[in-house]
């Protein structure tokens, strides 16, 4: 796309990613505007998003572009904090980052943008448009598509990713080029926008503890866990009180507060029907077979979707499919959509 004198937003979350594509917008002759997003921290957990912010700023500074700060907090409480904790409490497994692309990164910063005059935006994530259908980015170990299924149709069509196209450590070396001041920055680990507080801190503080019993696979007694709500399906836990682990989350028992666990995650390959709910497809599909990933970096595996039942039968799956979790099909290096496990 020939972006010169385009007006773009792009989303500078302070790394190095969102950084480089905004260098490259504005390279290629587009009018571009930073735009830090502000999400929402928990009371008295440490958190990165001021030093986030400083260097989103410094990237804008470096760049002479104009720099803007977006309050998402409240789509941010809302979308993606209260969904977890929701979640968890159901005893499923829950993909807040997908939930911080559709509510937050193409919700309010797509909103802010359109009412802000923009004619696109741009984010760093690892994933193309073509033609505004989504596809896996080329760097195949930093591919997020997995993340985008539920961004709506109409923001991807207003959607580049500058990145897609490139592998990380081309990107790294244009970070130099361009003399960016957080050219040596490592990648973030965390959740979106919670950066360096731990997932399992966050909820003990929002959850608490609640001991309960942990058994094997045979139903006889292993040890105790701190609560059925803080785990997830294929989570390593720490067992108190037990023989040498390492120990996996096999099935949870949410009324009885027990864990089942093993030291393996992988069971015997099952063909199970997996219904799914808020569905988001990015193109029309027929009942057919496609290629589909259950978790990020996750295995490829295939299976029959029917369209009226809303449903996806895979043909064999080493691991649990966990229940919450996002289930995205593709064609190829085309992602086609998806929804959530129920």
């Amino acid at each position: 796309m020939d972006v010169r004198g385009k007006r773009i937003f792009v989303g500078l979350s302070g790394g190095v990613d969102s950084g480089v594509s905004a260098a490259l917008l504005k390279e290629e002759g587009a009018l571009v505007t930073g735009v830090f997003i502000k999400g929402w921290y928990p009371p008295g957990m440490p958190c990165t998003w001021a030093e986030d912010r400083r260097d989103a700023m410094r990237v804008a500074a470096r760049l002479g572009i104009p720099f803007l700060t977006l309050d998402a907090s409240d789509e941010y409480k809302r979308g993606v904090i209260d969904y977890l904790l929701r979640e968890y409490t159901e005893g499923r497994t829950p993909n807040p980052d997908v939930m911080c692309n559709r509510e937050v990164k193409f919700g309010a910063f797509y909103r802010f943008a359109k009412e802000n005059g923009a004619d696109l935006i741009a984010t760093g994530h690892y994933a193309r448009t073509i033609d505004g259908r989504l596809y896996r980015g080329v760097d195949e170990s930093k591919d997020q598509s997995y993340f985008l299924w539920a961004v709506p149709k109409e923001a991807l069509s207003m959607t580049l990713f500058p990145v897609g196209s490139l592998k990380k450590e081309a990107v790294r070396k244009l970070a130099r080029r361009f003399d960016l001041p957080n050219a040596a920055k490592k990648d973030s680990q965390g959740i979106c926008f919670l950066g360096s507080i731990s997932v399992e801190d966050f909820l003990r503080k929002e959850l608490g503890s609640k001991p309960g019993q942990a058994v094997d696979v045979e139903g006889n007694a292993v040890g105790t866990h701190d609560g059925a709500t803080l785990y997830t399906l294929g989570e390593r836990v720490r067992l108190s009180d037990a023989p040498p682990g390492p120990w996996h989350v096999v099935k949870k028992d949410m009324e009885g507060n027990v864990l089942t666990v093993a030291h393996e995650i992988a069971t015997a390959a099952t063909s199970e029907v997996v219904s799914l709910t808020e569905t988001n497809w990015l193109t029309e599909l027929k009942d057919g077979t496609y290629d589909a990933q259950y978790r990020y970096h996750g295995p490829i595996i295939q299976g029959t979707y029917a369209v009226q039942k809303n449903t996806f039968i895979p043909c064999a799956a080493s691991e649990p499919l966990a229940k919450g979790q996002s289930l995205v099909l593709y064609r190829g290096d085309a992602c086609l959509g998806g929804g959530i496990m129920r």
